[in-house]
């Protein structure tokens, strides 16, 4: 069993800062730590520089870490990590890696493909609680990529670091793709539950980053799940979106933080899923 370290960790953005930049229908809703058309800022979403590779592993070294099996805990898992090829508009080139940490696959996967690892330590929480309970099932669905509510999952993309990279992928794709998909920026009928007679509710979604969760798991709490956002659920909840919210919340502050206010460019923050272009060197 790892029990956490005690450290300092630096305090979350402030408030004012994170609301500078939230768009004005998301001010205007009741305070609420749930707002459905307004789950994620781009730029909690989708900075890579979010964490490094060292703070990940100081994250998941204070994680209280009980497994359900022999499974190691998240901050000793390691791996041989495969090559992964550029994957046009979506991921960069990945090389291979000998008996990696968990910490360096995330970072790296998120550098290489545009995602926040905030966003990736959120996920496989939010999908197999494996930074607080791993197993050796959980590690094999790690993010819950090609594991449909209706299906079984695909054992083509089990494993830590498939499962890592595959969901990172699919959100850049969601986002170079944003007309492919159910969910799109601007108003959306969004069940509560996979079953369609729990009913629905027209949402208005206001940025990217907001569509690529309800593209990831589409489904929206219902009035009784926000009434009791731990439980227990009715036979129409459906947490997931809203367990994804509390966690970030938990564990970084706010979702809606934005690092800079004031008027600067849309790709200093993300905005819509895209940063700004590496300057182009200078020919000696």
């Amino acid at each position: 069993m790892r029990l956490p370290r005690l450290r300092l960790i630096a305090a979350a953005t402030a408030a004012a800062a994170a609301l500078a930049l939230v768009p004005a229908a998301a001010v205007a809703e009741p305070p609420t730590p749930f707002y459905p058309g307004y789950i994620i800022s781009d730029d909690s979403f989708f900075n890579p520089d979010a964490m490094t590779a060292a703070q990940i592993q100081d994250f998941l070294d204070d994680r209280t870490c009980r497994p359900k099996d022999d499974s190691p805990c998240l901050a000793d898992f390691r791996m041989d990590s495969p090559a992964q090829p550029v994957s046009k508009e979506r991921c960069a080139a990945m090389p291979s890696r000998k008996h990696e940490r968990a910490s360096s696959i995330i970072a790296r996967v998120a550098k290489a493909c545009t995602i926040s690892p905030r966003v990736l330590l959120v996920l496989l929480q939010k999908e197999q609680s494996l930074l607080t309970a791993p197993s050796a099932s959980g590690y094999q669905r790690a993010t819950g990529y090609a594991c449909p509510d209706t299906a079984a999952c695909d054992a083509r993309y089990f494993g830590f670091f498939n499962q890592v990279y595959r969901a990172a992928w699919q959100f850049r794709e969601y986002t170079v793709h944003p007309g492919d998909w159910r969910y799109k920026v601007g108003a959306n009928r969004i069940q509560y539950h996979p079953d369609a007679t729990c009913g629905a509710s027209t949402v208005t979604i206001l940025n990217q980053a907001t569509a690529n969760l309800y593209n990831y798991t589409p489904y929206q709490p219902n009035d009784d799940t926000l009434r009791a956002p731990k439980g227990p659920g009715g036979s129409c909840s459906a947490y997931g979106n809203l367990n994804f919210s509390r966690l970030y919340t938990a564990w970084f502050g706010t979702p809606l933080a934005v690092r800079y206010t004031g008027f600067v460019d849309g790709c200093m923050v993300y905005q819509s899923g895209f940063g700004c272009p590496e300057p182009t060197p200078l020919k000696p």
